[in-house]
């Protein structure tokens, strides 16, 4: 029998919990060992749950305890998160846990302990909830040289937008239903400032580049500005917009970026709506591929968490992740990553084409009856500060999202 402690019996933990109850057999067949939940940790009690019985309040009944061989880590947050899995794999115990902040800020430094200890630090639920997308860029995928990986990697701001699209709805109106279905925080900035997707796509550039990604160096810009004139101007060039989470391979160099965009039918991610979650990879011999489903949820990523654990219980003495290297990867200036660009200008169409088409060249340009006084379009490809100069000629620029197709 393996014995194994839970910290945090919040929404992933309690699910943790319910799918090894529901599968017991199955997990414990492909596991090759009976797995049992000996302690779970919470600063709460849950009187007349039966999970009342395995609550304990103190960190150190858990690592103290010889029988435990791994530890699951759903709290969420940096601390005490942290400080346990450290703690953990020091004394020998493999790690399984959803925390992308953890994974994000520390993951170096806890796969190295882990690789020190021949045990595990697995973290298959960090990024995209229940898609399994961790494990294949760890072992399916090391043939290939990837060299771009784009996602819509938050199911809220999916939703969001995907609303947005479907009714014409503004972003707060949309926000408050998504806070109201509880797909959105009563403080949901993490979310639609772009933030989750960037310590996602930071963990997965990681990984698929071999080098450390610093999500604090990736361009992250929410979807907090998209209005509904903008779905209006994607929907007249048939596209529709998304919060993209992408890092890409350019010749020798790398970039990485988190922002809204607008894609059309001729990309994979175009048709993925509501709170699923989709990531496109592109490799060297692969060509492309695409993992969709559930980014979030209770069971969804519990049960990614549940198949880490069987992972971790056959190989307990022998250390299964790769990882990724501690030298620092450099990532590209964002003023130098070409792009096209679709912007709102206030005035008349017809007085201000010429001046446009004169700073900015061609461009593919609308005009929509619904939304009266302006005008938009779709620049040449052109690089972040080539844009910026040239907008910065106008002083009736009403927004920018950037052009995918």
């Amino acid at each position: 029998m393996i014995q194994i402690a839970v910290l945090g019996y919040g929404t992933v933990g309690s699910g943790v919990v319910e799918v090894i109850d529901t599968n017991h057999d199955s997990i414990n067949k492909k596991a090759g060992e009976e797995i049992n939940i000996k302690y779970v940790l919470d600063l709460r009690d849950f009187p007349g749950n039966p999970i009342q019985k395995k609550i304990v309040h103190d960190f150190e009944t858990v690592i103290n305890d010889p029988e435990i061989k791994i530890i699951v880590e759903v709290m969420g947050g940096t601390e005490p998160a942290y400080t346990f899995v450290k703690r953990a794999l020091e004394c020998g115990k493999s790690v399984c846990t959803s925390n992308k902040e953890l994974v994000a800020k520390h993951g170096v430094e806890l796969l190295a302990i882990a690789r020190e200890k021949n045990i595990n630090f697995l973290f298959e639920a960090s990024c995209g909830g229940g898609i399994p997308i961790i494990r294949p860029l760890n072992s399916s995928l090391t043939a290939d040289e990837i060299d771009e990986i784009t996602g819509i990697l938050n199911g809220t701001t999916n939703f969001i937008l995907s609303k947005m699209g479907a009714d014409g709805s503004e972003f707060e109106e949309v926000l408050k239903d998504a806070q109201e279905r509880g797909y959105a925080e009563r403080n949901p900035a993490a979310d639609v400032e772009g933030w989750d997707a960037c310590r996602k796509i930071a963990i997965l550039s990681s990984l698929a580049f071999g080098n450390h990604v610093d999500y604090e160096e990736i361009y992250t810009e929410g979807i907090t500005k998209i209005t509904a004139a903008d779905i209006m101007y994607a929907k007249a060039w048939g596209a529709s917009i998304k919060l993209l989470a992408t890092s890409r391979k350019v010749g020798d160099r790398f970039y990485a970026m988190v922002s809204p965009a607008m894609i059309n039918s001729n990309n994979p991610l175009y048709s993925v709506n509501g709170v699923f979650n989709a990531i496109f990879v592109h490799g060297n011999v692969l060509g492309d591929a695409m993992f969709y489903g559930s980014g979030a949820g209770k069971l969804p990523t519990a049960s990614a968490v549940v198949a880490d654990v069987v992972d971790a219980a056959k190989h307990l003495d022998t250390n299964v992740m790769v990882g990724w290297s501690s030298k620092k990867l450099e990532l590209m200036d964002i003023r130098n990553v070409e792009s096209r660009f679709f912007v709102r200008m206030k005035g008349s169409f017809t007085e201000n084409l010429a001046i446009v088409q004169e700073v900015f060249g061609p461009v593919d340009a609308k005009v929509l009856a619904e939304v009266s006084g302006e005008f938009g379009f779709i620049t040449e490809k052109m690089t972040e500060a080539e844009y910026l100069e040239k907008a910065s000629k106008f002083d009736n620029v009403l927004g920018m999202i950037r052009v995918r197709f």
